[in-house]
């Protein structure tokens, strides 16, 4: 006689309820690999590896901070200390991205740049307004009163939006920019002239 099969007992994660096995492929790995580490080592012998690592980095920069904050004489305590607030305010003006990438502060600039479709039809893009602390809905609905043209903000090749104005005003749209916001310098201001950047003024 045959014998029955045994059911199979399945290991469901503690966060997000799915398999063990599948929490790679659920919506939040990052908040499983803790709990995976202590009840699944097995299913993941990377993420061991990885914290293992981790730890190892962490020794290795506290030794490296205590090394250089406790070298010998005094004069170098004083060293240390002078150069440690000398740099403070410049890790206070750089952010970091997840990754590690550092976020550059964006230059406050207007930059206009005139894009012809289908040989006739032209668009002005405006891109910075919104570094000066304008509005974008409210600049487009300006633009496109004082242009008799459509203006609208869309979300540009690099996912900021900028405002798109129907039509060729790009050497109009300077004075108009200045007038209307004081904030915005004509210094501040930028055509794209054949992949180059030429200031307006």
């Amino acid at each position: 006689m045959a014998e029955k099969p045994q059911a199979v007992r399945v290991l469901y994660c503690g966060v997000c309820g799915l398999p063990a096995e599948y929490c790679e492929f659920g919506p939040d790995f990052e908040n499983c690999k803790p709990w995976l580490r202590c009840h699944a080592p097995d299913l993941y012998p990377d993420l061991l590896n990885e914290e293992n690592r981790a730890d190892a980095d962490e020794a290795t920069q506290k030794l490296q901070a205590v090394a250089i904050s406790g070298s010998g004489d005094g004069r170098g305590d004083a060293s240390a200390a002078a150069s440690g607030s000398a740099s403070a305010p410049k890790q206070e003006e750089v952010k970091r991205l997840p990754g590690g990438k550092i976020k550059k502060k964006e230059k406050q600039e207007v930059v206009i740049e005139k894009i012809v479709r289908n040989k006739r039809k032209c668009v002005t893009v405006v891109k910075g307004l919104d570094l000066f602390g304008i509005k974008l809905s409210d600049a487009s609905k300006k633009l496109g009163k004082k242009f008799a043209t459509g203006a609208s903000v869309v979300k540009g090749p690099t996912e900021k939006e900028q405002i798109d104005v129907q039509g060729d005003i790009a050497y109009d749209i300077v004075e108009f920019i200045t007038d209307t916001w004081p904030d915005v310098p004509a210094t501040a201001i930028f055509f794209v002239e054949d992949g180059r950047k030429v200031a307006a003024a």
